[in-house]
C-alpha cells in the first residue's frame, strides 16, 4: 500500500464538535462544502459526546474499509488517536483534519492547520505508512505516559472547561500541577532482557518526532528509526520540577541531570501498586484512562497508513506555519 493514491475513495469523516476553536457547525459545513466541490463521495459525521467517538470510529473506519474508501479523523490528539486505534485495526487508511491545541501528530506530517487548506491537501495525498507505537496492546501516535503527565493531563483538562482551549491556558495548568505535592512512581522496569527497580515522578514515552525535538531531547531521531523514545524524571521536589518545566520550554530537557531518557522497540513496566489494586492511570495522546498492568511499550509491526499530502500541495502559509513550531 506505500505511496498509494486515493483520489477517487470516499471519505468517512468523524467530526469531533468539542474541538477546535471554530463552531462545530461551521466546520462541518465547511468539509462538507470543499468535498461536495471536490466531486468526491464522503459523509460526515459530527460526535457530540467523547466516549462515542471510538465506537464511531470504529464503524467508520469498518464501512470505509468495505467501500476501498478513507475514514477521516477532524479533531484534536484525542480524537486523531480514537480514528487512528480503528484504521490501525481494520487496516483502513486515513486522513487527518487537525482541529485540536497542539495538533502535534498532523504538524509532523505536513498536514495544514488551517482546514480548508487541510482538505485541499488531503484530496492530492498518498497513503504513505506512519509508525504507531502500542501499550497493551492500544495505539498511541503521539505519546503515553504514567505518573505526573496524566495529572497535568486532567488538570489541563479542567483548566480548559473553565477558562478556554489556548496554549496559555495549558502552561497555566501545569504550573498548577507541579505545584502540588506528587507521590513518587515504584517502577521495575524489564528492557532486552534487563531488569531494573527504579523511582520516578513519571514515565513518559514519545512517538513524535517534533514533541521530542521541541523539548530538546536527541531520542527524536529514533523515530525515524523504528524506535520510541523514554523519559523518565528522577526523584526531586516541586520546584525541581518547575525547573525541568522551564528547561523543557526552552529546549533544554536533556542538559539536566534529574533526567533519564532512552530509545527502546520493547519494554515491560510494572508499577508498584497498592493490594487489590490491578489497573493504573495511563494517558495516550491527551486521553487518560485506567489499564492493567504490567504495561507493555511497543512498536507495531504494522504501520498506519496516513494520507500526507504531497509536498507541492502544501500551502506556503501552511509550511510557514510548521517551520515556526520548530
Amino acid at each position: 500500500m506505500r505511496h498509494s493514491s486515493f483520489h477517487d475513495s470516499p471519505l468517512h469523516v468523524l467530526l469531533n464538535a468539542a474541538s477546535g476553536h471554530e463552531d462545530a457547525q461551521a466546520t462541518y459545513a465547511l468539509i462538507g462544502q470543499k468535498l461536495a466541490e471536490s466531486g468526491r463521495r464522503y459523509r460526515i459525521e459530527m460526535v457530540e459526546r467523547g466516549e462515542d467517538i471510538p465506537r464511531t470510529a470504529q464503524r467508520l473506519a469498518s464501512q470505509a474499509l468495505a467501500q476501498g474508501g478513507v475514514v477521516v479523523a477532524a479533531g484534536g490528539d484525542g480524537t486523531i488517536n480514537a480514528v487512528a486505534q480503528a484504521a490501525h485495526d481494520t487496516g483502513c487508511p486515513m486522513g487527518v483534519l487537525p482541529q485540536g491545541t497542539f495538533n502535534y501528530f498532523s504538524r509532523t506530517h505536513g498536514i495544514p492547520q488551517d482546514t480548508a487548506a487541510a482538505i485541499e491537501a488531503m484530496l492530492g495525498a498518498q497513503a504513505q505508512p506512519v509508525q504507531v507505537g502500542l501499550i497493551n496492546n492500544r495505539v498511541f501516535l503521539v505519546n503515553a505516559s504514567l505518573g505526573l503527565y496524566p495529572e497535568l493531563l486532567e488538570d489541563r483538562e479542567a483548566y480548559k472547561q473553565r477558562f478556554g482551549r489556548s496554549r496559555l491556558v495549558a502552561l497555566l495548568a501545569a504550573g498548577a500541577t507541579l505545584l502540588r505535592e506528587h507521590r513518587q512512581l515504584r517502577l521495575r522496569i524489564e528492557r532486552g532482557g534487563v531488569v531494573r527497580d527504579v523511582r520516578s515522578a513519571t514515565l513518559f514515552v514519545g512517538n513524535n518526532r517534533l514533541q521530542l525535538q521541541q523539548v530538546g531531547l536527541p531520542e527524536a531521531r529514533g523515530i525515524e528509526q523504528g524506535r520510541v523514545a523514554a523519559v523518565m524524571l528522577k526523584p526531586t521536589g516541586t520546584w525541581g520540577l518547575v525547573h525541568l518545566m522551564w528547561r523543557s520550554a526552552m529546549g533544554r530537557l536533556a542538559e539536566s541531570e534529574e533526567v533519564e531518557s532512552f530509545q527502546f522497540q520493547h519494554m515491560t513496566v510494572q508499577p508498584w501498586l497498592p493490594y487489590g489494586t490491578r489497573r493504573v492511570k495511563v494517558a495516550t495522546d491527551g486521553e487518560v484512562s485506567l489499564m492493567r498492568a504490567p504495561l507493555e511499550f511497543r512498536v507495531s509491526p504494522r504501520p498506519l497508513y496516513l494520507l500526507k499530502p504531497l509536498a507541492r500541495t502544501v500551502s506556503a502559509e501552511a509550511a510557514e506555519d510548521a517551520a515556526a513550531h520548530l
